[in-house]
């Protein structure tokens, strides 16, 4: 089948989404994504970010589809065609998602440790505005405690359900879901349980925003401090594929994630002894440093690219202009005369 996305034709297999097809061409027609997840099954369409115009359906029906659709969960036609950052209506819609988005996330940017690497701090970069209309008071939730390795800040969540995802495709015990509804409706554990399997810390690299964050890194640094090393260990507990990034401070670990690709997801899901347990560097194969595959706050120390040499004609800029400033103030021109 064969799509066009923004003018751009691509082939794609039967199956494939909008989204998946916008990202196999790359650039900035790729739609944003804050609860689809490619590697975890059932994830999409509940953040309304992804919307795109489908001004052509398909070849055997060319009429546009009056309504815009959500890119991640929308299949791809044969001859469809598809706007994405070319549509004014888009552009609209996607500032609205991230105004609604934000009417109740607190400005916790100064003290969040997602800060940096948060996938909302990009969306309200590129498509958010400088000034609220909501004036009503924000949505706030009582702090609860569901374990000793995982920080829950539930102000600061969207409701993506990616951490619910993860937890039943991971696990067997999966304690915590979406309670409530509406406008109550949060990410809590059942009966105050604390979640303790195995692989409970990829709730944590799954999160697009500050809600799950590591109590072990909790304040220690800024992300953009450290440097992402990736390395590996044999791992024991199946399912942990044992390939990390390691976020270093000299010679400290600091934190243990999962190698993200480059639209922030997970290359393969590892284990907690993996994440939490194991902060020496002799526990670590170091392969080397992480390249960046997405610019973001953390570039500003990349220190994997190739920098050109800077020459600074520091001199020459001093010197310039000098001889008229010699005739300007020595008077070299006026004849001296010693009886005056």
């Amino acid at each position: 089948m064969k799509v066009t996305i923004d003018g751009q034709e691509i082939e794609v297999a039967p199956g494939t989404t909008i989204l998946q097809a916008a990202r196999m061409i790359g650039g900035e027609s790729v739609p944003p994504a804050m609860c689809y997840y490619s590697k975890l099954k059932g994830t999409g369409g509940k953040c309304r970010c992804c919307l795109v115009d489908v001004t052509k359906g398909s070849e055997a029906d060319p009429r546009p589809m009056p309504k815009l659709v959500a890119s991640c969960v929308t299949g791809c036609q044969d001859g469809m065609e598809v706007a994405s950052t070319s549509s004014a209506r888009v552009k609209e819609a996607r500032k609205s998602v991230t105004e609604f988005l934000l009417i109740n996330h607190p400005l916790d940017c100064p003290i969040c440790d997602q800060a940096g690497e948060c996938d909302l701090q990009n969306l309200s970069f590129e498509h958010g505005k400088s000034e609220t209309r909501f004036i009503e008071e924000k949505r706030t939730f009582a702090p609860e405690n569901i374990g000793d390795k995982i920080q829950l800040h539930m102000n600061r969540c969207i409701l993506c359900q990616r951490c619910v995802k993860v937890a039943e495709e991971l696990t067997d015990d999966r304690v915590h879901g979406v309670l409530n509804r509406g406008d109550h409706a949060q990410i809590s554990t059942y009966i105050a349980a604390a979640i303790e399997n195995d692989f409970s810390g990829n709730m944590i690299d799954v999160c697009p925003v500050g809600a799950l964050t590591d109590k072990t890194f909790r304040f220690k640094s800024r992300v953009w401090f450290n440097k992402p090393f990736n390395a590996h260990r044999t791992c024991t507990t199946p399912g942990c594929c044992g390939k990390t990034t390691l976020w270093m401070f000299g010679n400290e670990i600091q934190r243990v994630t999962a190698r993200k690709d480059e639209y922030h997801e997970v290359e393969g899901f590892i284990c907690n002894t993996c994440r939490f347990d194991k902060k020496e560097v002799a526990d670590w194969t170091i392969e080397g440093p992480r390249k960046f595959e997405k610019d973001s706050v953390i570039n500003q120390n990349n220190y994997t690219r190739k920098l050109d040499k800077v020459v600074i004609n520091t001199e020459k800029g001093i010197l310039e202009g000098r001889d008229i400033d010699r005739k300007k103030i020595s008077m070299a021109k006026i004849p001296l005369d010693n009886n005056k």
